[in-house]
């Protein structure tokens, strides 16, 4: 069996050889150009929808505590509702943080107001409209290694919250 060689051609460089199974590359480039826009397209959605969504986070160990809060989410706080809490209790910082295809990973630590730090390590999933993320944590309690494990289950609820009754 012997190759085939093309002689080059004026469209093609010298010593440039295009095999038939290789397909000209102009066809090509709209098709390109069409995929880099859709996916820009894409990325510009925010991986969940903005709007009022009800989270549940349970602290599985060392203690048992479960919180259920309300919170409306602006297209700015998507990021940072998927992967770490939104609170005044601590700042977190995600050296490793990444969202996408319906999954996300968080990877960083996160700083109490009096300063105690605790390492969070989660994985989870996503839809435009619900997620669940597990975690587990790191902390020093009374100078002694302590690990942890956490849930978060979110769902959108609407597009704006219910208003708080009135308090008497």
């Amino acid at each position: 069996m012997t190759a085939a060689f093309h002689a080059p051609t004026p469209s093609r460089p010298v010593g440039a050889v295009r095999h038939a199974y290789m397909p000209a590359m102009k066809p090509l480039l709209p098709a390109l150009i069409a995929l880099a826009a859709a996916s820009t397209a894409a990325a510009a959605e925010p991986p969940i929808r903005p709007g009022c969504w009800e989270s549940t986070n349970r602290v599985v160990s060392p203690i048992h505590q479960t919180t259920t809060t309300t919170r409306l989410i602006s297209a700015a706080d998507v990021d940072r509702f998927l992967t770490g809490p939104i609170n005044h209790h601590y700042t977190c910082v995600y050296p490793t943080r990444r969202v996408g295809e319906g999954r996300l990973v968080m990877k960083g630590k996160c700083t109490d107001s009096k300063g105690r730090q605790l390492g969070v390590e989660g994985r989870g999933r996503y839809t435009a409209t619900s997620f669940h993320v597990e975690a587990t944590i790191a902390m020093n309690f009374l100078g002694l290694p302590v690990q942890g494990r956490a849930t978060t289950d979110a769902r959108r609820i609407g597009d704006s919250c219910p208003a708080e009754p009135a308090k008497s």
